[in-house]
């Protein structure tokens, strides 16, 4: 298809590479000037158009905000997919699959915590293992993982690690139908076994946070957010090595299968949706979708537990939402004027329904789903809403976070832990890591810019911004 990628401004943060060659639709990227220069810097481009070539896509090839190379799709990629003619790809969905952010709010106020940030962050450290490979407080047999695959959040309101409000408060509530254990191979139950209630590393956190800015009031109400200064807890990580497991062995699968010689690019092997292998994939994703949702809900209930520990109570602290980033799954949108059925693939996006979907939870269904967008360390994060506009121009999606703009390896090479954490000292934000090299691979520097990501989100109408939340402790693996 050639190096040399066309690119049209379409509008202000709206761009378009015009379908042409192997392209099935365009490619439209929602960024603005100044982001579209970080995106340009690395193969995004190239791959928002490599997936513009796989069968069954409909509409075009969307890249939000805070897009970056990823493998196969670019990070911030989102593509639907007919039913019969479509396609599901292991590389449209993520190794982390249903990597995400819960966020809990609560009644205390950043004076209130201010003298016990290091005594929260020690004890959440404690009840929460952060770090690659680290085993959780939760021991189980493979039965018991069994019975959690299945039953995703459901298990953990069995085994008392859950309420009804917190399962109602989830993406699916918590459990993605269609799981099958029997998709999922030994080696990927065995690295899950001992990862329930871990954090993991990489850019995963768990975040204290103050409330910075308040633009909606009401929506920010029915959120549970009404005062400057509030405290809310964010939860990032995902499925750990079961995930991870899950999608090498079916990218592996799937190349063994079908080959990759009429694809323009090796990374996005993927099998039909329809076919045994594509079904079984998507069982085995839901499996890992289910212990993702299981692990951040064992989080927010260590969470819950560190702060009684502490501070004296946990009441109050409700949870306000949880999303998935990296996830395949069957949704109804209107193409063409007409209602239908679509396999949508949003790697590293965030669902953004508007108001009324059946989706939504009920006790949010009048305004819209809460759509959570956090930033890079030390930076701020965002409670968004979702609304009518994204449904109708990304397939209900938008962005899932500030971005890279550097590798981990380059990080490395030019920051130091140690001058990470006295940095974030200075902006008065405690941190507590499992390692100098982990802080060193998240500087802040590595990542676009999360309130232009967001100002764009808003402006496009992509998701609506309601809260800003600054960190004020935070624990990385």
């Amino acid at each position: 298809m050639g190096d040399e990628i066309a690119i049209n401004q379409k509008s202000e943060n709206i761009w378009e590479i015009p379908k042409s060659g192997k392209m099935l639709v365009s490619a439209i990227i929602y960024a603005s000037e100044a982001l579209m220069n970080k995106i340009k810097e690395d193969k995004t481009l190239e791959q928002a158009r490599n997936v513009a070539c796989l069968k069954g896509i409909q509409k075009a090839s969307y890249v939000m905000p805070d897009a970056h190379q990823g493998y196969g799709f670019s990070i911030g990629g989102v593509a639907a997919f007919d039913m019969e003619e479509g396609i599901i790809s292991p590389g449209g969905v993520g190794y982390d699959i249903n990597c995400g952010v819960r966020l809990l709010r609560t009644d205390f106020t950043a004076d209130q915590i201010h003298e016990k940030r290091k005594e929260l962050l020690d004890a959440l450290s404690q009840a929460v293992p952060p770090g690659v490979g680290k085993g959780g407080q939760t021991k189980l047999s493979k039965e018991e993982l069994f019975d959690l695959l299945k039953k995703g959040s459901k298990w953990a309101l069995e085994n008392g690690y859950a309420t009804e409000d917190d399962l109602q408060r989830t993406e699916e509530n918590g459990c993605l139908d269609g799981a099958d254990p029997s998709a999922v191979s030994a080696r990927a139950i065995s690295r899950g076994l001992p990862q329930a209630g871990t954090l993991g590393a990489g850019n995963h956190f768990l975040e204290l946070q103050a409330v910075d800015e308040i633009y909606d009031k009401e929506i920010a109400k029915t959120f549970g957010f009404e005062k400057k200064g509030q405290i809310a807890v964010m939860i990032h990580c995902g499925s750990r090595g079961l995930g991870h497991q899950i999608a090498s062995d079916y990218i592996r699968l799937m190349e063994d299968k079908y080959g990759h010689k009429d694809l323009p690019d090796r990374e996005l092997i993927n099998a039909p949706i329809k076919s045994d292998l594509g079904k079984k994939y998507y069982q085995a994703m839901a499996c890992a979708c289910n212990f993702a949702f299981v692990n951040r809900q064992l989080i927010a209930h260590w969470v819950r537990d560190s702060f009684k520990k502490v501070l004296g109570t946990s009441d109050g602290m409700d949870m306000v939402y949880d999303v998935c980033h990296n996830i395949a799954k069957f949704e109804e949108h209107i193409v063409d004027g007409e209602k239908k059925q679509l396999c949508i693939h949003r790697k590293g996006a965030t669902r953004s329904f508007g108001p009324g979907r059946i989706e939504i939870p009920e006790v949010y269904r009048k305004v819209g789903q809460p759509v959570i967008i956090p930033g890079s360390m030390g930076t701020a994060s965002y409670l968004l809403v979702g609304t009518k506009k994204a449904e109708e121009i990304s397939w209900g999606s938008t962005a899932h976070g500030a971005g890279r703009v550097a590798s981990r390896a380059w990080a490395i090479k030019h920051y130091r832990g140690e001058d990470v954490k006295r940095q974030l000292a200075k902006k008065d934000i405690e941190v507590k890591a499992g390692s100098w090299k982990g802080l060193a691979e998240e500087s802040p520097q590595v990542y676009k810019d999360i309130d232009e990501v967001i100002r764009v989100s808003d402006d496009l109408g992509l998701a609506k911004k309601i809260v800003r939340l600054i960190p004020i402790g935070v624990m990385k693996g």
